[in-house]
C-alpha cells in the first residue's frame, strides 16, 4: 500500500526549490534538455523529489530523444497515478506520484516494448539513489 503525503503549500515552498516547486506543486515544465537527468546513464531507483517515494527504476530509463528522462514503466503501477489533462490546448495524461500527488509529467503510448509506453518525466522532479542494490543493473538508458 502507498503511503500518503499531505503536507500544505507552505510546507511544500520549504523543502523545494522555486523550480522544483513551481513543477511538482503547479504542474509546470522544465525545458528540454535542461534537466539533470535527461542523458543520466548511472544505475539506481529515480525516487519523488518531493516525498523521497521510488517512481522509477534506471532499467526502465531509455532515450527517447524528447529531452526528459523516459521511462517505459514505472517501478510498480501503485508508485504513479494518472488522470487526464487538457491544459495547453491539449488533451494529455498527466502522472502524479500516488504518494503525495506531486505533478511529475505525461505519459505517451509511444515508448518501447515491453509495455509501449513513454513516461516524460520532469528531471526537477526526481532524485536518483545510486543504492548498492541498484548498481550492476541495465541502466542502459
Amino acid at each position: 500500500m502507498t503511503r500518503r503525503v499531505r503536507k500544505s503549500e507552505e510546507e511544500w515552498r520549504k523543502i523545494l526549490s522555486d523550480e522544483e516547486y513551481e513543477i511538482l506543486r503547479k504542474k509546470g515544465t522544465e525545458r528540454a534538455f535542461t534537466g539533470r537527468y535527461w542523458n543520466e546513464k548511472a544505475s539506481g531507483v529515480y525516487r519523488c523529489r518531493a516525498c523521497g517515494a521510488p517512481l522509477f527504476s534506471s532499467g526502465a530509463k531509455y532515450d527517447s530523444g524528447c529531452g526528459w528522462p523516459s521511462f517505459y514503466e514505472p517501478m510498480g503501477q501503485e508508485q504513479v497515478s494518472t488522470q487526464t489533462d487538457r491544459s495547453h490546448f491539449m488533451v494529455r495524461t498527466e502522472v502524479l506520484c500516488s504518494s503525495c500527488a506531486s505533478h511529475l509529467g505525461h505519459v505517451f503510448p509511444d515508448g518501447p516494448q515491453p509495455t509501449g509506453m513513454r513516461y516524460c518525466i520532469n528531471s526537477a522532479c526526481l532524485t536518483l539513489d545510486q543504492s548498492p542494490e541498484e548498481e550492476g543493473g541495465k541502466g542502459d538508458s
